[in-house]
């Protein structure tokens, strides 16, 4: 179901995310909190910031381990859409709660907008997985 507010099915997702101990009042509440902290500070429209910063935060390409002949070999593969939204949604969430603002709504603000920006430690962690990827793209053929 997308969400009432933008009817978006991603802020839905996000939100569903966040919430922990099924108190989903309250991730709705520091989801929509973090939108108003964006609009004040970029002047922009803050659903734009999010789906962009969400785009920026998806991976490509993952590693996955594959074990032949008393080996272990991390073979590159391609990730299915719903996949690549999901560890994006994940990284930036838990990136988020690392911060060191005082409110989640201010952690999740700044994390938001410097993954718009290609900043930030999910946009990182993207960056590691398809460097890691790269590294061992001779691995490739191992791939099933």
């Amino acid at each position: 179901m997308p969400d009432s507010r933008h009817s978006s099915k991603l802020v839905s997702k996000f939100i569903n995310a966040i919430m922990r101990d099924g108190k989903k009042s309250t991730a709705e509440r520091v989801l929509y909190g973090a939108f108003d902290i964006i609009e004040d500070r970029t002047k922009e429209a803050p659903l734009k910031v999010f789906e962009k910063a969400v785009e920026n935060a998806r991976p490509m390409i993952e590693v996955k381990s594959r074990r032949v002949g008393g080996s272990t070999y991390q073979v590159p593969t391609e990730i299915r859409p719903s996949r690549r939204t999901a560890l994006g949604i994940r990284w930036l969430i838990s990136f988020a709660r690392s911060r060191s603002e005082k409110s989640m709504a201010k952690k999740l603000a700044a994390e938001l907008m410097d993954a718009a920006n290609h900043r930030g430690a999910a946009i990182k962690k993207k960056e590691d997985t398809h460097r890691m990827a790269e590294a061992n793209k001779a691995f490739a053929h191992y791939r099933w």
